[in-house]
């Protein structure tokens, strides 16, 4: 009778010891963390009474697994979720959908998102009308986040999880329409001057991320964010605004001049950067290669480019959603972002650099 239990007791730890291995095998990362804006937010804004930057009613997440709205600003999924799937992790859920709960630190495991649709790196307008969490108060609530961590597990145990898990950081078209469309902004400060405050301004946050015990970062650039169908309508040729987009590259520039300069101040940080404006460009100048067939039109809205009325449950919507870069006059579809992230995440040093997220999942 005890050897029976003996060997139903090993055989079972076996067991145990196997669907553990085999579970961490598919986790290439503990966690990831989110901070950014409406690109990769997964329904923190559906939190915020106040906030009319919402994606919580039709006809969003139509092509979602629920086939329900869930805060998120496409068809399905975003960015955020595709990379959880590559790294073999659920999505990380919205901070405040956590906020409430007592005992949090079991649920900030595997991640956290802090995305915030229409946030900024700076405190913008919109924070003033509570409509968005700008990024530092998204690294404030991180702030929580990592000492209940530290409550539950030590410490060391705590910065050694952090330490390989993965920091997204998906911010900054926001600022960049902020300055287009304030005159005092532009007279305080040159485009360049602007766009350079952005990168200081990120860079102190990081900093305090740093000091939290994140390590791994991924950084998307910011696409040519004046070819969306809600600066296109704009123009009667319906041509990409190229001011828009000039500052974005401008941006680009400056984070990637402050991220090596970072690495050399803060001792084991890694990180992805990757080139979302030239992949981007690829993609809006030869979308056949890609499966796309409209570049200028969005799939969601009303109007002359389906960009004069936003995706509303009003709206009309189209049928293939998967040959449309857009889905919404800002927003890309599910299948572009799929696209953006694969190649982020195992793509060539052309667009992935100094290291693809493949890479720096690793070291």
């Amino acid at each position: 009778m005890v050897s029976n239990t003996i060997f139903w007791f090993l055989a079972l730890t076996s067991l145990f010891l196997s669907l553990s291995l085999s579970f961490s095998d598919a986790q290439m990362v503990p966690a990831i963390f989110v901070f950014g804006d409406s690109l990769v937010d997964v329904g923190n804004n559906n939190y915020l009474p106040l906030s009319v930057a919402k994606a919580d009613f039709p006809h969003n997440g139509v092509d979602f697994p629920t086939k329900k709205p869930t805060g998120r600003f496409t068809n399905g999924k975003n960015a955020a979720d595709f990379l959880a799937e590559k790294v073999g992790l659920p999505s990380s859920p919205p901070y405040l959908s956590l906020k409430s709960n007592k005992n949090k630190a079991p649920l900030f495991l595997t991640g956290v998102s802090f995305a915030s649709g229409g946030a900024g790196i700076f405190n913008g307008s919109d924070q003033t009308l509570h409509q968005s969490i700008p990024l530092p108060t998204q690294v404030e609530y991180y702030a929580n986040v990592y000492k209940a961590l530290v409550q539950q597990l030590g410490t060391s145990s705590a910065q050694q999880r952090l330490a390989k898990s993965l920091f997204a950081i998906v911010i900054g078209s926001n600022d960049i329409f902020d300055y287009s469309g304030k005159s005092d902004l532009q007279k305080k400060n040159t485009p360049q001057q602007y766009v350079n405050l952005m990168a200081t301004s990120l860079k102190g946050q990081l900093k305090k991320l740093y000091n939290y015990g994140a390590r791994k970062f991924v950084f998307p650039g910011l696409g040519p964010i004046g070819c969306t169908p809600l600066q296109r309508v704009k123009d009667q040729t319906e041509e990409c605004s190229k001011e828009l987009s000039n500052w974005a590259a401008m941006y680009n520039e400056a984070l990637k001049s402050m991220l090596p300069a970072l690495q050399g101040e803060l001792k084991g940080i890694s990180y992805s950067y990757f080139d979302t404006y030239n992949v981007m460009l690829n993609i809006i100048n030869s979308p056949a290669s890609y499966g796309i067939k409209e570049v200028k039109s969005a799939c969601c809205g009303l109007g002359k480019l389906k960009a004069k009325i936003p995706c509303v449950p009003v709206s009309t919507y189209c049928p293939n959603r998967s040959d449309h870069i857009f889905w919404d006059f800002v927003h890309p579809t599910q299948a572009v972002t799929r696209i953006f992230v694969d190649t982020i995440f195992d793509g060539p040093s052309q667009y992935t650099f100094p290291m693809n997220v493949r890479h720096l999942v690793s070291v």
